[in-house]
Formats: C-alpha cells, structure tokens, sequence
C-alpha cells in the first residue's frame, strides 16, 4: 500500500509515552536492540522529561513534543514517520485523535490497548479512510494480544501439519493462560473502564457489526467458556472476559487457512479449584466495584498509571499460554512462554511489531488489522528471535 505523502518520511518509528513506566521500558528495547540506521524518535508532551529519556538512554534519538489531544500536532508526527507505537492510555480517553491522524496520514500504528469498545469505535470511524490511505491499524500489540493471536497463528500451523497440509473441517481452540507477573496501572485502569461501561461497549459491538463485512463461505467466532476441570491440560479453567479472544477470531475470519469454521475459547488456568474459585470472586469483586464512581476512582489511585514493579520483581515472572486445537479427529496442543508479561514482554512485544511492520516484508493489508493478520510469519520469526517461546507439546 502507498503511503499519502509523496516525500520520504522523517523517521521509521515514533514512540508515543516513552516518558511513561511501560513506554520507557518500549524505548529501553529499541535503543538495546534496534538495527543500526533506524530512524526513530521519541515522543511526549514534555521536553525536559524526553531529554531524561534520551540521557538515560544514551541513544541517538529525536524528540517529538506532542500532546495526546494536540489534533494538529499528532497529525504532523504522523505525516512524519511511517510507523507510530504507542503506550498512552487508557486508550478510550487519549487514544482517538492519533488513530485518526495515523489513518488520515497513511501511517501504520499500534498500540498495547485492551478496550474493546476502544477498538470497535476506531474501526467503525476510521475503516474506510485507512484502506484508502494503505494505514495499517494495529491494536493490541501487547500481552494483550499478541501470545494469544500469535499463538493461535502458530498452533494452526501445526494442526495443518498434522492434518495434512490443509484444513478443511471445523476447529475448535482453546487458549489457557498462566502467569506469576503482576498486571500494569494502565490495564487495571482500562479494566476498571470497561467495566463500568459493560452498555457503551455492547454498543459499539454493535455497531462495528453493522458495517463489518463477513468472510464469504466460512465462519469465524469467539465462543464463550464455561468454568471447568480441563482433563487434557490438568487445569481448572476460569473464563477471561479479554479483548483476546475476539482478535483472535478475526484472524480466524481474515486468514481462510483457519479452516472452514473455526472457534475460539479463552481462559485463565488454574492447578487447585480453590485458586479457581477465589479467582472468580474477585474479579467479580472489581466488576461491581467499577459500577460506583468513588470506589472506581479510589481504586484507580491504589494502582496508578505509570508505575510498575522493580526490576528484581519483573525477572522473577513468567506467563505461558496453553493451546489445544481440534480438527476432524486430530488434535494439537502448543504453548507459548515468556517472562515478565505486563512489563517486561509486552515492551519486547510493542518493539518489534513496531520494527516489523517499519521494516519487514508483510502481507499487503490496510485498515484495522491483526498482528496474525498484518504481520504473521515476519512477526513470529521476530519474537523467538528475541526469546520469547513457541512449540508443540503433542
């Protein structure tokens, strides 16, 4: 796809929030790791706090100020790079006016986000004028969503092999997660939001449903898990109402190679029904405290955007996702595994789908796209390049 501008763009990345906790961790893997002769900048509303980045990081790096409600301001950054990543959120509060200026511009962008309700009023405004812009819009570059898009895309690639090569009858997939590493400030905050506003994210659903084209001849869906003893994996399975499982069916509708009729459940794993059970009672616990505003904000300030762990604490966690997938009497399982998924993985994870779509050979897309869908192969080479793991159990 053709980029909007006629001139050569400034930069290959930008870095939105690298000022931040989880955006300074984003800036910290790109000066360790990116290629020499990248382009890139960083970019915030503050210059004295870019300048503390920029020493600390003793790279060679421009700074962009910019605000995240600056329409002009976001619109020339766009203009100017041919990728932008970024780690401001809550996403449904700051996120909408760099979407817009990404699709006007022809600029590819991600973002770590989990609101669906972000994502489906950002496909419903900005469709249109990304695929005629050759935009790539991608959301959910993080633990949310990439070990669960990505882990999928590889496990079909197992049950083709184990199938024969094709697939050619209905899948059925589950992905189990299991994790030692504590959440971030900015997904307790969007958690907290999408709770609160269970009816405008049914809305925009809706809405997105209304204008999105269905895959012709095949079916795609996310299916809803119930709780339960998991006898192929050994664990206790909760439920996880994540933005996971709905990226995963669009890849699933997107890439025709998931087979004819392909469905895909989401849960957290457990090893002991109580630890399954406490589970359930407290993000139940969380799901009615966000109904009440003071609670709600009360709770946003114990957790505060733009902190995190200690360094010592983040290499101490790990998180695998589990996969079982099912075709006509074959079955597969892989897994996924890394370290620290909040923090330290999800930077590693931003990075290098920023530096993947800056610089690899992807498939041509425009408009919103998954990281399966946009990048796929190109993007799973990258992440167990860089440590992250991917293989078949059976």
């Amino acid at each position: 796809m053709a980029q909007s501008s006629d001139s050569p763009r400034t930069y290959d990345l930008v870095l939105l929030g690298a000022t931040g906790f989880t955006g300074g961790l984003t800036a910290d893997y790109l000066a360790a790791h990116a290629p020499d002769g990248l382009r890139w900048a960083i970019a915030g509303r503050s210059k004295e706090k870019l300048e503390q980045v920029r020493d600390r990081l003793g790279a060679d790096v421009d700074l962009v100020v910019v605000d995240s409600s600056d329409e002009a301001g976001l619109r020339d950054m766009a203009a100017s790079t041919k990728v932008v990543a970024t780690t401001v959120g809550p996403y449904l509060e700051y996120g909408g006016p760099l979407v817009a200026a990404c699709a006007q511009e022809g600029t590819d962008y991600l973002d770590l986000t989990g609101e669906p309700e972000f994502v489906d009023r950002m496909y419903v405004d900005h469709q249109a004028t990304a695929e005629a812009s050759g935009a790539r819009l991608v959301h959910a570059c993080g633990f949310d969503s990439i070990p669960h898009d990505i882990g999928a895309y590889f496990t079909i690639q197992q049950l083709a092999d184990a199938a024969g090569g094709e697939i050619t009858a209905p899948v059925t997939m589950r992905g189990v997660v299991r994790s030692n590493g504590t959440f971030s400030g900015g997904t307790f905050h969007s958690a907290l939001n999408a709770f609160a506003r269970a009816k405008q994210m049914r809305d925009a659903m809706q809405a997105r449903k209304r204008v999105e084209p269905r895959p012709e001849g095949r079916r795609s869906k996310a299916v809803a898990g119930k709780p339960g003893r998991d006898k192929t994996l050994g664990y206790w399975l909760l439920p996880l109402p994540t933005i996971d499982p709905f990226v995963v069916a669009r890849s699933g509708a997107a890439l025709p190679w998931y087979g004819p009729d392909f469905r895909y459940s989401h849960f957290a794993g457990t090893k002991t029904l109580r630890y399954a059970g406490g589970g359930m009672a407290g993000a139940g616990a969380i799901a009615v405290a966000a109904q009440i505003p003071p609670v709600r904000n009360l709770l946003k300030k114990r957790v505060p955007q733009g902190s995190g762990p200690s360094a010592g604490r983040r290499e101490k966690s790990w998180f695998t996702v589990e996969f079982v997938g099912e075709t006509d009497g074959t079955t597969v399982r892989t897994k996924v595994s890394g370290g620290d998924p909040g923090y330290t993985e999800t930077a590693k994870m931003l990075a290098e789908a920023a530096l993947c779509l800056a610089l690899d050979d992807n498939p041509p897309t425009a408009g919103q796209v998954t990281t399966a869908q946009a990048m796929g192969d190109a993007l799973l080479a990258r992440l167990q390049a860089a440590g992250i793991t991917f293989e078949r159990i059976s």
